[in-house]
């Protein structure tokens, strides 16, 4: 089994720290060349999805991504892979992939001083620990699209065909619940 993790911007190393902890071989997805070799499944790491979108499409990498998407390799997109995925921005008229039917908020909490760390459901593997750093929220998701958590009444996790999109970052805490599931879909 090899994952691609997205690698041109964001908190990719702290998967890779994660993956290298359950034993996975995962490769970081730089420049177009890095994706001629096949891969299990892909993450989408946080950081600035403007940015990433943009570094994607410069790079040639977007729409071979997008194709392995919409051929339903399982992903794995954390805060910024969350607003990658959404169908729709309502702050933002950017468009990336588009893979869930779900519209989502950016930067919803605020800046960088509305960060904030708590805990909770995440579907049906219990409790666990969440960081949110100027983190998004979903305001709206199709009825085939599964909540996984939910914080203060926003969802923050949803799960579609093959993909677990999630406002918070897992790979900042030493829970390897999330990882598990998205090996787990695999």
């Amino acid at each position: 089994m090899a994952i691609g993790i997205v690698a041109v911007q964001g908190a990719f190393l702290e998967h890779e720290k994660i993956l290298d902890r359950l034993g996975i071989e995962y490769a970081e997805l730089r420049q177009k060349s890095d994706l001629d070799r096949e891969y299990d499944g892909l993450i989408l790491p946080g950081g600035e999805s403007t940015v990433q979108g943009k570094l994607l499409k410069e790079l040639d990498m977007f729409d071979t991504l997008r194709g392995w998407i919409a051929a339903d390799m399982p992903v794995l997109a954390t805060c910024a892979g969350m607003i990658l995925l959404a169908e729709k921005l309502s702050n933002d008229d950017k468009e990336y992939f588009r893979s869930i039917p779900m519209t989502v908020r950016r930067n919803a909490y605020g800046r960088q001083v509305g960060s904030f760390h708590t805990a909770a459901a995440f579907g049906d593997k219990g409790v666990i620990p969440m960081t949110f750093i100027r983190a998004p929220f979903v305001e709206s998701a199709a009825p085939e699209a599964e909540i996984l958590s939910v914080v203060d009444g926003n969802i923050v996790g949803v799960r579609y065909k093959n993909q677990i999109a999630l406002a918070f970052h897992p790979e900042l805490d030493d829970d390897l619940t999330v990882h598990q599931a998205f090996i787990g879909m695999i």
